[in-house]
């Protein structure tokens, strides 16, 4: 029985154990098109810690490319195939980057992709170790596309312009010639009347 006192008073009271703070990496918005630019948030890292960035790019599935063939009126056929212009390129977004986090541990970095793909986002802390990654898509830019006829479209004329004038020059052309041939009728009966 004096033992059991003991063993009570022994067991001291321990201090809470609280989980580690959940690192966390945010990639908005998770779908961008490309000239746009992803917001990068990170939370939980080590307060005013330095976070290195790795960023690898997968490529999107593809469709079927666009080559083609065409049927010339001649029955032989011709191969189809893309044609792109050479543009100057912008510089590449870097693959490797560093953001200093907070007193909080967290931090907000932009990144703006220069090529279509899938991109991951990995964060490390480089003295806690702590790693968080995000995903974020890159599509190609929307494709060009005529007007609808519903838009404000240019006025260039109206499709009847050039016939009424045509027809309208023919046809005053032939009054012209009616009254000359009429006049020129009349003359000669006057002249004959003459005689």
């Amino acid at each position: 029985m004096a033992a059991a006192p003991t063993a009570a008073g022994a067991a001291q009271p321990q201090p809470p154990v609280y989980p580690p703070p959940v690192t966390k990496l945010t990639v908005n918005p998770p779908t961008i098109r490309l000239g746009e630019t992803f917001t990068l948030k990170g939370t939980g890292f080590a307060p005013n810690e330095r976070v290195d960035h790795r960023v690898a790019i997968s490529a999107l599935p593809q469709a079927a490319p666009a080559h083609g063939t065409a049927r010339r009126s001649d029955g032989t056929t011709v191969a189809l195939a893309n044609v792109s212009y050479a543009q100057a390129q912008p510089q590449p977004a870097p693959l490797e980057f560093t953001v200093t986090a907070d007193g909080a541990g967290n931090f907000t970095v932009t990144y703006r992709p220069n090529r279509p793909g899938r991109y991951t986002f990995t964060a490390t802390g480089e003295t806690s170790d702590r790693v968080a990654t995000a995903t974020g898509t890159v599509l190609p830019p929307k494709p060009h596309r005529p007007p609808h006829k519903d838009e404000n479209l240019p006025v260039t004329g109206s499709s009847l312009s050039t016939p009424m004038k045509l027809g309208g020059g023919m046809a005053g052309a032939g009054v012209v010639l009616l009254l000359l041939s009429l006049a020129w009728r009349r003359r000669g009966r006057l002249g004959m009347g003459s005689r």
